[in-house]
């Protein structure tokens, strides 16, 4: 088997030291592995199949040598180096927002899209993780009828935000615990929660507010669900109305869907078809509680699918309710994915 040289950018964050473990678990044929990251991370070492790599800087002259780069990093990083990843002969596979909807860029879900990655030049985009998520669900509804619009709310994990999200929840739920045990009531504390990474205090609460306002009353991560979906799905008429929330649980994006198809499809035929597709683990039974959470399923790269019922509202509407891991098959796991199949791989 061929082997190859593959580098991350960023590999100390949250995605990169992910993405790690997926190539890992994925057996991806690598003869070197390059970490880079910024100056503060040079140094540092790293355990890779039993053995310590040392992370490297991430400079103009880093990707010499590499086959595949996956991009672990911010926007101005993957902006600052992607020039010389390309021009170094490799494949940048990047997870930031920076290139998503270039024209010249797929856009891929290796189980919607796959094959969009043989149209790259140098560059391959990993989508939104709540994006990633939501259109695994629903991919299979898709085969039975297109989707003409959706109605998402998603509800986002605090590690969505980075590392420091669940670490400020945590913080301010030992407040929490403290002010009911010593006064036998729910306080609200937001005078000394002292939130930094999110806008308000997060414990006992949800923020719907996650990215930069836009001038039509949307965020720039709502709007990432209607103009992503259309590039990822071949659907360039998609319209999306989306909502997205913080709400305090550690890992595991949860959304509540609801599809609009050109025809009628009855719950029957779409669980059956979201039973058998790949990635998706139809798990929908209310009788017996058996319904997605992010509980069920963090850590891991299944998206689960549940709740389907007919909506009350339009003849051609069917809702349900999923959930899946962010930091993995919204992010990392997704990354590798993309290439094991730019390799001709089993994903």
């Amino acid at each position: 088997m061929k082997k190859y040289n593959v580098g991350i950018l960023g590999a100390t964050g949250a995605v990169g030291r992910e993405m790690l473990k997926v190539l890992k678990e994925r057996n991806f044929p690598i003869n070197e592995l390059r970490l880079l990251a910024s100056e503060r991370s040079v140094g540092k070492k790293i355990e890779y199949d039993g053995k310590e790599i040392e992370v490297k800087l991430a400079c103009h002259e880093a990707f010499e040598g590499l086959d595949i780069v996956l991009g672990a990093a911010s926007n101005p990083v993957a902006i600052e180096f992607k020039d010389d990843i390309v021009k170094a002969g490799a494949v940048f596979i990047d997870n930031s927002s920076a290139f998503r909807l270039d024209e010249d860029v797929p856009l891929v879900v290796p189980e919607i899209n796959g094959d969009d990655v043989f149209k790259n030049k140098g560059v391959i985009a990993n989508p939104n993780c709540s994006t990633i998520v939501t259109l695994m669900a629903v991919k299979g509804i898709n085969k039975l009828s297109n989707i003409k619009g959706m109605t998402v709310s998603t509800y986002q994990a605090t590690s969505g935000a980075g590392i420091n999200g669940p670490i400020e929840l945590y913080n301010q739920m030992g407040d929490l615990y403290q002010d009911y045990k010593n006064n036998g009531e729910v306080k609200v504390i937001d005078d000394k929660a002292n939130p930094s990474v999110f806008q308000y205090q997060i414990a006992g609460n949800v923020i719907p507010h996650i990215s930069s306002a836009l001038d039509n009353g949307y965020t720039k991560e709502e709007m990432k669900m209607q103009n992503e979906g259309r590039k990822i799905m071949h659907l360039p008429e998609l319209k999306v109305n989306c909502t997205c929330v913080r709400i305090p649980v550690v890992r595991s994006h949860s959304i509540s869907v609801t599809v609009y198809t050109e025809k009628p499809l009855t719950v029957e035929e779409v669980r059956a078809q979201i039973a058998k597709e790949q990635g998706c683990k139809l798990y929908d039974d209310l009788a017996n509680k058996e319904y997605p959470m992010p509980i069920l399923t963090s850590d891991q790269d299944i998206v689960y699918v549940g709740r389907i019922r007919k909506d009350l509202v339009f003849d051609n509407g069917i809702s349900l309710f999923c959930c899946g891991d962010q930091v993995r098959k919204g992010a990392a796991t997704n990354a590798v994915q993309i290439a094991l199949k730019l390799v001709g791989l089993d994903f």
